[in-house]
């Protein structure tokens, strides 16, 4: 099967060119913002000449904040964007694969969302990610919107300049204070295990439609933290706050776990969030 990952670089792409690469059921094409950008469509016809099976769209505009000021960047690159990989997919009959958020809810339910739950974002990011959803199912027959949570993985969020994992091991390290959110509860997820599953998935090929993607469980950035600590065993003091002590210009859902309902039913598992961050762990060792 032949794939195209759109952000190869980044940090869920670089693990799914890696993960992909070492199949032999698989034909990987890397592509990174040099040789194509998702805002502009002519750049996205070289999918013409390559003609994958498969287009997985890992472009995303992530500063969640910053979407706020600049809310027009967010649309152009999470709705744009979408839209345009969506209309090639569908020119060359490829099967049209974007990566959505756990942002696309508002966090209201009190317990894990489903993939029947109805999406209500409550910021910029979510909303534009939330646009790029629909104009995935709606110009592109064949697709999959996969959502994924809280993600970390080797390469970091270049958005971001890296990842949450990294910037608390850092600021340990410099012995800084830790102030981290506890009112906030989410399922943080390693890269590599949505590339194992995602690609285990393609090889069943269900039908089309919402999926999630995260690792089993869920916990509070401040419970997050302080497993990492743990499974380092470092001795960090770690302060929990409330987020309405940030003062952070973009609202957060308070509850924005995920359930993988439809990929238990499918027989697909990821494993427990514990797991999968000492593997992390291990694999930048840290350990």
């Amino acid at each position: 099967m032949r794939v195209a990952v759109i952000g190869a670089n980044g940090q869920l792409g670089s693990d799914l060119v890696e993960v992909f690469s070492n199949d032999k059921d698989f034909e990987v094409i890397p592509l990174t913002h040099k040789d194509l950008d998702v805002t502009d469509f002519e750049s996205l016809k070289i999918l013409k000449e390559i003609k994958p099976e498969v287009i997985i769209n890992t472009a995303a505009y992530v500063r969640v904040d910053d979407a706020e000021v600049y809310p027009e960047k967010a649309f152009q690159v999470n709705a744009v964007g979408a839209l345009n990989v969506a209309r090639i997919a569908n020119e060359i009959d490829a099967i049209n694969i974007y990566i959505s958020t756990d942002y696309v809810f508002d966090g209201t339910k009190g317990e894990p969302y489903t993939e029947e739950d109805t999406p209500n974002p409550i910021n910029v990011y979510g909303t534009s990610k939330y646009a790029g959803e629909i104009f995935t199912r709606n110009y592109s027959p064949k697709h999959y919107i996969i959502r994924v949570a809280s993600l970390y993985g080797k390469a970091g969020a270049r958005g971001k300049g890296g990842n949450f994992v990294e910037w608390v091991i850092e600021k340990a390290k410099r012995g800084e204070e830790l102030k981290i959110v506890d009112d906030q509860f989410m399922s943080p997820t390693y890269t590599k295990d949505v590339a194992r599953v995602l690609r285990e998935f393609l090889k069943i090929e269900p039908e089309f439609g919402v999926y999630h993607m995260a690792n089993e469980g869920l916990c509070s950035w401040y419970e997050f933290t302080k497993v990492i600590f743990k499974i380092l065993e470092w001795d960090v003091e770690i302060k929990p706050i409330k987020s309405s002590e940030l003062n952070r210009l973009a609202k957060r859902p308070r509850f924005s776990a995920l359930r993988n309902k439809k990929l238990e039913r499918l027989g697909l598992k990821m494993r427990p969030w514990k797991e999968a961050l000492r593997e992390y762990l291990k694999e930048k060792e840290h350990l």
